[in-house]
């Protein structure tokens, strides 16, 4: 049953009552409530993941049509969570809407929520980001209209969602180089006498694509073909503890081509590795795996077209809810050994994934280690950091000089400033200025060294920052930061630099410097005309940098007004500058 009535549930708050009194609503959202019934169920009576899948591939599909007027595929999946299993009886609530719209595709959030009717009870049971594309019609392509964000949570989401589109774009490519980089360095793996052999766990089953199966534009359900793939990742799990498993993650996912009506869809499984964790009782003991699936299709005589690969994480649960320790596996050669230790570094990926990007940001430690491996996922955070200050509606006019105005924000017991000017040269340019950090010695006195450590990419440079004591005789601060840069999707989207404490082996705290850190700061710069920018620069005042703004805060200081009028200073006098290019280009 799919519900597009007026009451959004828990998606609903206080912001979104409109002057009218009525509340608002997304025109793209779309609410689907299911009673699980016994059919919808494994035989511990709890809902099928695959079943809750095709369900939220179809709330997602449907919130992706309504905002294109025309029919739409599903083309990835984000990483999906389970948090909590759903039982027969309960209610599962799907809630889809578009977050934002690109060219042909357009990203849809969904939130998946189950209530108790017996103990009025509700919770999470996981959150997901789905890409669909819009099919063409016989006038051609599709060109999406824009999503017109109107609440502060939309308007958060629709910025984060050109974050999240870049790291879908090269997520495959920057799986690949690190799987090819760290899996020389994984070691072989041990052999075990009460090992289970991999191939034991091997499944292989075929689906014949029928009319329940498919849209009305023949093509089979992406939720349809996820169930499918679930069911047979649950059998090769289940032949290697012997005993029911619990899906608990799905890593991000493309779909590679189109399935119809008629197809032969040939679905693979096997447990490429077990792995270990801590618990309270024991150390290290095997209690997840990871099962890899594959899915291809066929018509007639014609050879297998892949359709879809996916990577999916299963524990073992005993009667108290808590894992439960798995046997060893015993890869065979060749081909398993080469995908058990695939899994070691996929597993390294994921936890950093889950680590970076999915803790909230008051969870995240100040300084994160930087390598290669998470160089995407950090990069995600320190752009998704700004953004959410970006995106605050409820910033205090502190006070306000010589056109500079000075913004403060206390949340999460933590104090954010934001600073505010405009400057007569083009944003493009402003970018370029701002964008290399050894610059900035020439207007703020803050910054007495910056040298370049690492320029990870095109977009990403890591920095050393030596800035002076605020007292006689105390020590001066060097700061390590990763500074990420971002271009505008759009002319919704500003300029971004976003900056960030890191950690690296090679650049420890030294004495003759006290280690500073930063937890979010940086510009972003908008447009506002050819030749007039906005710019604004934000920082959550850590420890390290408190000292260094507390007399500003407090209005016993103008050293920031005139940082940032020499700030603009700067910009004018370098605005016809050639030499403004990006870092990599030094």
């Amino acid at each position: 049953m799919t519900s597009e009535g007026k009451d959004a549930g828990i998606m609903l708050d206080p912001q979104l009552i409109q002057e009218t009194g009525e509340v608002y609503r997304n025109p793209t959202e779309v609410q689907m409530s299911q009673i699980v019934l016994p059919c919808h169920a494994n035989h511990c009576g709890e809902l099928s993941v695959g079943q809750l899948l095709k369900w939220m591939d179809s709330t997602a599909c449907l919130s992706a049509e309504r905002h294109a007027g025309c029919s739409c595929v599903t083309a990835s999946v984000d990483d999906i969570h389970f948090e909590h299993t759903i039982g027969v009886g309960q209610v599962v609530s799907i809630i889809a809407k578009v977050n934002r719209a690109f060219t042909s595709s357009m990203e849809v959030g969904i939130l998946v929520t189950c209530e108790d009717l017996y103990s009025d009870r509700q919770w999470k049971v996981c959150h997901a980001f789905a890409t669909f594309v819009s099919r063409r019609t016989e006038a051609g392509k599709v060109q999406l209209k824009q999503v017109i964000p109107y609440t502060q949570m939309e308007q958060m989401e629709y910025s984060l969602a050109a974050e999240r589109r870049r790291m879908r774009l090269i997520h495959a490519e920057i799986i690949t180089d690190l799987l090819s980089s760290s899996t020389a360095q994984l070691g072989e793996c041990q052999e075990y006498d009460d090992a289970v052999p991999s191939e034991k766990t091997r499944v292989e089953s075929v689906e014949l694509v029928l009319p329940p199966h498919a849209n009305h534009q023949v093509s089979t359900f992406g939720g349809q073909i996820m169930a499918w793939m679930e069911n047979v990742a649950t059998i090769a799990a289940s032949r290697l503890c012997n005993a029911h498993p619990t899906l608990r993650t799905i890593d991000m996912f493309h779909f590679r081509g189109p399935s119809h009506i008629g197809d032969r869809l040939v679905l693979k499984a096997i447990v490429n590795n077990a792995f270990k964790h801590s618990s309270e009782n024991v150390l290290l003991m095997l209690c997840s795996m990871e099962v890899g699936v594959c899915a291809e299709a066929y018509q007639g005589g014609e050879p297998l077209r892949h359709i879809n690969s996916a990577f999916m994480t299963f524990e073992v649960l005993d009667s108290d809810r808590k894992p439960r320790t798995l046997p060893h596996l015993r890869p065979e050669p060749v081909d398993g050994r080469r995908r058990y230790k695939e899994a070691v570094a996929r597993k390294k990926i994921r936890l950093d994934r889950k680590y970076i990007i999915s803790c909230k940001q008051t969870q995240v430690p100040l300084s994160v280690p930087w390598d290669p491996s998470n160089q995407m996922y950090l990069s995600y955070n320190n752009v998704s950091a700004l953004k959410l200050m970006d995106t605050r509606n409820n910033w205090v006019l502190t006070s306000e000089k010589n056109k500079v105005r000075l913004y403060t924000l206390e949340e999460n017991h933590m104090l954010c400033v934001k600073v505010e000017m405009y400057v007569s040269v083009p944003a493009e340019q402003v970018f370029h200025l701002l964008s290399d950090l050894r610059r900035r010695k020439e207007w703020d006195r803050h910054y007495e060294e910056c040298e370049v450590i690492n320029q990870a990419d095109e977009d990403d440079t890591l920095y050393r920052v030596v800035t002076p004591s605020v007292s006689k005789g105390g020590k001066g601060k060097d700061f390590i930061l990763l500074a990420s840069r971002r271009k505008p999707c759009d002319s919704r989207d500003p300029y971004l630099i976003a900056l960030r404490s890191v950690t690296l082996p090679n650049h420890p705290p030294t004495e003759d410097f006290s280690r500073g850190e930063v937890l979010c700061a940086g510009f972003t710069i908008w447009e506002e005309s050819s030749s007039v920018t906005k710019f604004t620069y934000y920082n959550q005042a850590t420890p390290g940098v408190l000292p260094y703004i507390s007399t500003d805060v407090a209005g016993l200081s103008s050293s920031f007004y005139s940082t940032f009028s020499a700030c603009s200073q700067f910009l004018e006098a370098n605005k016809d500058s050639l030499s403004a290019l990006p870092p990599s280009s030094f």
